[in-house]
């Protein structure tokens, strides 16, 4: 339970005082604050500086990460069509990937102190503050952490000459989504496919957000049934 009456004071540093909120925390970080300054999350100068990326710094270290990869694969003996397979394969689980860690773990509901606290940190601070463009990229100290234990699971999975071009696609599948998810909220697409995409997650930002939790495309929201009430019925009309 939370503190009776609590109020986040948001010229506090806020990443342990949401925790607080209990019950109310669901509400609170679902009515966005559309502003494009960055709020203050630690009293920690060093863990502050760690929670702010800016979106270049995504492809400056993981591209490289990419290319090594898909290079691993190659000297180990693969084709450039078998290369070229194994990226699309790659590319094509992140974005389901991407869409399950979005449904179900970034829009988990919470009510405990810690629950609280680790799902702002998590995602929540993004629904609060969704144009703060310091934090729309996922820190790459994090990425790191994560990448270590998938990279070795892949390596029990599969061959050593598939792991690198199959890790390498799904690397490059979520830089791809991360600099799409930061476009999509601070640039001016002038294509109308991408104005559509852009169009589509801001619904879910501030009209119906437990809808609509493709990033890179509505694909597995059709398939999943998770698609915003507009696009149903106007995927009903097609048919």
């Amino acid at each position: 339970m939370g503190a009776e009456g609590f109020t986040v004071d948001l010229s506090k540093p806020l990443v342990f005082q949401v925790g607080h909120l209990g019950e109310a925390y669901q509400e609170w970080v679902h009515q966005p604050i559309v502003t494009k300054e960055t709020p203050r999350f630690f009293g920690n100068d060093l863990l502050e500086f760690l929670t702010r990326t800016r979106w270049w710094v995504i492809p400056l270290i993981w591209l490289p990460v990419v290319g090594w990869s898909l290079s691993r694969s190659i000297s180990h003996g693969c084709t450039a069509p078998q290369m070229f397979l194994m990226s699309a394969f790659g590319i094509s689980v992140w974005t389901l990937l991407e869409y399950v860690l979005h449904r179900f773990l970034f829009h988990i509901k919470t009510k405990t102190y810690w629950g609280n606290t680790l799902h702002y940190l998590l995602h929540g601070c993004h629904h609060k503050h969704p144009m703060d463009g310091l934090r729309l990229v996922f820190p790459p100290a994090a990425t790191a952490i994560l990448l270590f234990p998938i990279w070795n699971l892949m390596k029990l999975l599969t061959t050593p000459s598939t792991t690198p071009g199959l890790f390498g696609g799904g690397l490059l599948g979520y830089v791809i989504y991360d600099i799409t998810h930061y476009f999509l909220h601070h640039g001016q697409p002038t294509s109308s496919i991408v104005k559509n995409l852009k169009k589509y997650h801001l619904n879910h930002h501030f009209r119906i957000q437990n809808k609509g939790f493709g990033i890179t495309s509505a694909f597995w929201d059709d398939v999943f049934g998770t698609l915003p009430p507009s696009k149903v019925s106007a995927a009903e009309r097609s048919q």
